[in-house]
């Protein structure tokens, strides 16, 4: 490696979404065209543990075909993880560590592909470098399928779910639908969402009219009652013949407890989520007596490429490739935004804001995206949603499926001792 040219380290944190590799697309595309700048681009493998365990990928050496098709794979083609660091002020033995990789490995770049507790890694690692007088250029790239992150006006990621969830629901409403006389009246959705209703929203976009599905979402931002929602049930089937159903697996009851929150937690210190779907489902049965169907989208609503938005893909490549635009320019401490135009036809670009308005901080659904009753979106939240879902960007197929990268992850040699 040149010493005379700081290295790029790249790495992938949190869940992951249809369209985080369009992202390392962007920003390998970037790099290629600004060789002469800089050294080798090298990632983490599994997100910020690469640069704790030093595990760097040498993605010069995997194949060029293979590295073509990321922009159209799904999942965290270099491996993610959920690691949250903490305070360096009380913790500095992970930092220290970091800062003894990227010194063997000539590193003067960090770009880490992350959500809200990604970026405030990402601030934290910018901040004990500059404590520690090392020159680390730290850019945070967003990505995120709950859509919550503030300032930027949408997160990538999310535009692609909302189309899968919001496809899902209409396909699964037109079964429930041709079923219901004889059969099942109710179907129910659990989305992701824990805080935020942005996934559960995008459901809404299919209805046109008021009878039509989904006839109730439940978001996070709306306390669940129990009383309410089984009236709203009753009346719908009355009404229609059947009810669809799509709530946020973060909903609370009346005392801000989840209706569905494990004893367990994730390394983010999280709760960890999941079991609305049945919980409802067996309330509406021993309360109502109707059959119901239930389904829970987790990982598929996540990794459904094969759906994706053309405006989600082309967005997470952007910020991939202005990532270094900004390094060009010297700016420091920073997370990439999308920023929309206002007025006529729905037009973005590529801004940035300081990492420590982000870091932590959630963006809910706003009150005026949802209706009076609490069970659906307004009209504003539905162009909202429809400009981010706009356009297909289906991946090639080969046999009969898609044809998604294949990566080998050939690691750079170590220089330093295991880390413990």
């Amino acid at each position: 490696m040149k010493k005379n040219k700081k290295n790029i380290f790249y790495a992938q944190s949190g869940g992951v979404t249809p369209v985080i590799n369009a992202t390392a697309a962007g920003l390998i595309d970037s790099l290629s065209k600004n060789q002469n700048k800089y050294g080798k681009l090298l990632i983490g493998k599994n997100g910020i543990a690469g640069a704790i365990n030093e595990e760097l990928i040498d993605v010069t050496r995997e194949k060029k075909t293979e590295i073509k098709k990321l922009i159209h794979t799904p999942g965290g083609a270099f491996g993610s993880c959920r690691i949250k660091l903490k305070d360096y002020k009380k913790n500095k033995k992970e930092f220290e560590r970091i800062l003894e990789v990227f010194k063997a490995h000539n590193i003067g770049y960090f770009l880490y592909n992350g959500g809200g507790d990604s970026q405030d890694t990402t601030l934290k690692l910018s901040e004990f470098c500059t404590a520690n007088n090392y020159d680390l250029k730290c850019i945070g790239l967003p990505k995120t399928i709950d859509n919550d992150l503030p300032v930027t006006d949408n997160c990538p990621g999310y535009g692609s779910v909302a189309k899968y969830i919001a496809t899902s629901t209409y396909e699964a409403s037109l079964d429930v639908a041709s079923m219901a006389n004889s059969s099942t009246k109710v179907f129910l959705l659990e989305v992701m969402g824990r805080h935020a209703g942005w996934l559960a929203a995008s459901s809404g976009i299919i209805k046109n009219i008021s009878k039509e599905p989904p006839h109730i979402i439940l978001f996070p931002e709306i306390e669940f009652n129990k009383k309410s929602f089984l009236s709203k049930v009753k009346n719908c089937i009355n009404k229609n013949g059947y009810c669809v159903i799509v709530a946020s697996e973060g909903i609370k009851d009346n005392y801000g407890e989840f209706l569905a929150a494990s004893k367990t937690k994730d390394s983010f210190g999280h709760a960890h989520l999941g079991g609305v779907a049945p919980k409802l489902s067996n309330l509406i049965t021993n309360k109502l007596g109707y059959k119901v169907h239930w389904a829970v989208s987790d990982y598929l609503q996540r990794a459904a490429r094969h759906i994706s938005s053309s405006t989600d893909v082309k967005q997470a490549y952007a910020i991939g490739y202005a990532s270094l635009n900004l390094i060009n320019k010297g700016i420091d401490g920073v997370m990439l935004t999308i920023k929309s135009k206002k007025g006529g036809s729905y037009k973005w670009s590529v801004g940035y804001t300081n990492l420590s308005n982000v870091a932590n901080i959630e963006k809910k659904l706003p009150k005026n995206y949802i209706t009076k009753d609490g069970y659906g979106i307004t009209a504003k939240c539905r162009k909202y949603i429809n400009n981010l879902v706009y356009g297909e960007d289906y991946p090639p197929f080969k046999n009969g499926v898609p044809d998604y990268a294949k990566l080998k992850h050939p690691l750079v040699p170590k220089k330093l001792r295991k880390f413990k």
